[in-house]
């Protein structure tokens, strides 16, 4: 095969790869009802799962620590692209994270780690991988700000969501950025200090959840689809946006409609909160 060609496939087989920027964690979850319990958790790992399940190529860009260090190996975790990783000595993040009846978060403790160091790790991967397609997950401690002006700068395709928590001074940071992003994702909540923050007019496409009620999708102010999600009694709740997300960005790059890709990203997120947990896997013995 002719040099030239050698490198365009190249670059289409990179250009298909999902670069998700923010944590890994381990996660206690908490509900009324003695639900939850400890979990495998954070946003880069469920979206980048889900992105996967959907048939995109994903790699968290994450800051592993030496207690999570053999998720790489880990039976349902090895499908994942782990190459944009970095593990260092020291604690993974941890999440106390405690839920009403109806799902929607009431408290957050935080503990994280090694994920002080993520902004660093971003940086440096952004600068060695500008052509490769990005997906910021806004929460803290991520300088959102410094990563979104290095992708904006490089001209880099990119996406954003927020967490409810942090979200208020997450999108104020992000907000020169955002009509820079191929999709926002944000829930109801979410959407509404979006709202107060920028014109939805200037953004090329928002995807807005609002629980077991219809997901929408806007297009610079407009919006053009919906799904209702399946009714499918919550096991667990947290992780359900990562993966609707992920499995969207992964059915759009595929050439699907944003009714078709909201559709099948519905259907996948009601799947996630009927399942058990994701665990925390043991290391390997020997």
């Amino acid at each position: 095969m002719p040099t030239t060609l050698v490198v365009l496939d190249l670059l289409g087989e990179t250009m298909k790869r999902l670069d998700v920027i923010g944590n890994i964690s381990r996660d206690l979850t908490r509900y009324p009802d003695d639900r939850g319990g400890y979990r495998l958790g954070g946003a880069a790992l469920f979206l980048s799962l889900a992105a996967t399940d959907a048939g995109r190529r994903a790699a968290p860009v994450c800051v592993l620590g030496s207690d999570l260090a053999h998720l790489v190996e880990a039976p349902g975790l090895d499908t994942l692209d782990w190459s944009a990783r970095i593990q260092v000595e020291g604690a993974s993040t941890i999440f106390d994270l405690e839920y009403d009846l109806h799902g929607e978060l009431v408290g957050v403790g935080t503990d994280y780690g090694v994920a002080e160091g993520l902004t660093e790790h971003a940086l440096k991967h952004v600068d060695l991988h500008p052509r490769h397609t990005y997906h910021v997950c806004c929460r803290r401690p991520l300088n959102v700000a410094a990563v979104l002006d290095r992708l904006g700068d490089n001209g880099t395709d990119f996406s954003v969501d927020f967490f409810l928590p942090s979200a208020e001074a997450m999108i104020r940071a992000a907000a020169p950025w955002l009509p820079k992003a191929t999709t926002l994702f944000a829930n109801a909540a979410e959407y509404r200090l979006l709202d107060q923050v920028i014109d939805s007019r200037t953004l090329p496409e928002v995807v807005v959840t609002d629980g077991p009620r219809a997901a929408v999708v806007h297009r610079f102010g407009r919006q053009v689809a919906s799904s209702v999600p399946p009714p499918h009694p919550p096991r667990e709740v947290s992780g359900a946006g990562d993966t609707l997300a992920g499995t969207f960005l992964a059915h759009r790059s595929q050439g699907a409609t944003a009714a078709q890709a909201l559709a099948e990203a519905t259907e996948a997120a009601a799947r996630y909160v009927a399942a058990p947990s994701l665990p925390i896997p043991a290391p390997r013995r020997g």
